[in-house]
């Protein structure tokens, strides 16, 4: 299964340029689902033979959840007045978690996510890593395995349900859906960015594929809508000469594919699928970093796409990296093997550059190395 991710400005086409992706993919015989934030403007998508277009409403999504732990929490916490589901106001993000939700819960082969502006787009890719963390500091092995004997203490009737038993209520449903989490795997996630063809574009895609790079995805390309300039007038010339600059520009964040301006919104699945010629190419993420041996410890690097120095930070927290790029940040779970070493430092190696990583330096613990195998390491380094 696969899932496409599209995002860019408003205005650039992002909308269209996914229903295209999906259409032309439910063409080619790919059972395929469009979740989008908003209801597609163009017509008919939703009886194209083998496409499933998902609308997201984030009131109705927090509404049914609330519906499915408002009974619970009422019941533990009986001093409490409850809202109905229908009074509920939304918190800031739930549009984030409603995607997300809706996203876990597609079936198909192929999802294409409108995801929307690129800011939208980098909260989803950053909203199930953000949980992971967060479900890991509040409920850790050791307080998870003690919700679980005071649980059955609870259904013996031993003790009496309480507050603590409704948060630990909420974790199963919780770890359930990011078991279903389809950005998990960055080598099955292409993401593909729309920008216009002016010079101001190019900045905040190189800033989006470092944030990208930081999660293990990449830009599979960048789809621009290209305007048919044809004449020697000033304007045209002074025009095409900014387009074709500002699309050189564009290259150098992934491939340009070129899709025509049209003097109308395309109007129904024929039309909007035309604005691609075949389905978007195949992208992957970079994948998990593996640490390398590199003069007699270890390095791991990790893909950060045109990032540039001073705008990278990192610490370590117990056995985790804690990496901040481009004003987001992210946790990153070390293997076992470098959770018993020292981080020695860290570069950011060809900062601004497609090739642009940042190699963090590891090498034993003595406290958590075993000693033979530590005597060995120094013998052999």
């Amino acid at each position: 299964m696969r899932t496409l991710i599209l995002t860019g400005p408003g205005g650039a086409g992002t909308s269209s340029l996914a229903a295209a992706a999906a259409v032309r993919a439910a063409r080619a015989g790919r059972h395929t689902v469009l979740l989008s934030r908003q209801r597609p403007a163009v017509a008919g998508l939703e009886v194209e033979p083998g496409l499933t277009v998902v609308t997201v409403d984030p009131q109705a999504a927090v509404e049914g959840i609330w519906s499915g732990v408002a009974g619970t929490a009422g019941a533990v916490l009986p001093q409490l007045t409850l809202p109905p589901a229908t009074s509920v106001v939304p918190l800031p993000g739930a549009a984030d978690v409603a995607l997300f939700a809706e996203l876990a819960r597609a079936d198909a082969e192929l999802v294409v996510v409108d995801a929307g502006p690129v800011e939208s787009a980098l909260a989803l890719v950053n909203l199930p890593v953000t949980l992971r963390w967060w479900l890991a500091q509040l409920m850790p092995p050791g307080m998870r395995a003690l919700g679980a004997v005071r649980t059955a203490a609870v259904v013996s009737g031993a003790v009496r349900r309480g507050p603590v038993d409704a948060a630990l209520s909420a974790v199963p449903a919780l770890e359930a859906l990011l078991a279903r989490d389809r950005l998990a795997d960055p080598t099955t996630t292409g993401v593909y960015l729309v920008a216009a063809p002016r010079a101001a574009s190019s900045a905040p895609l190189r800033t989006a594929a470092a944030v990208l790079g930081l999660h293990g995805l990449r830009a599979g390309a960048v789809l621009s809508r290209v305007l048919p300039l044809a004449g020697d007038d000033e304007w045209t010339t002074a025009r095409a000469a900014e387009q074709e600059a500002a699309l050189t520009g564009l290259a150098d964040v992934a491939p340009v594919l070129r899709v025509p301006e049209l003097p109308v919104a395309p109007d129904g699945p024929d039309q909007v699928g035309a604005l691609l010629d075949g389905e978007l190419p195949d992208s992957a993420g970079f994948g998990a970093p593996v640490p390398e041996r590199y003069e007699g410890a270890w390095r791991l690097a990790l893909p950060l796409p045109f990032a540039e120095r001073g705008a990278v930070t990192l610490t370590r927290w117990v056995d985790d990296l804690v990496l901040t790029v481009g004003g987001v940040r992210r946790s990153v779970r070390l293997d076992p093997l470098l959770r018993r070493c020292e981080v020695t430092g860290g570069r950011l190696a060809e900062p601004g550059t497609a090739a642009a990583r940042l190699e963090v330096g590891f090498r034993p613990d003595p406290q958590l190395w075993p000693a033979d195998l530590l005597s060995a390491e120094r013998r052999t380094s």
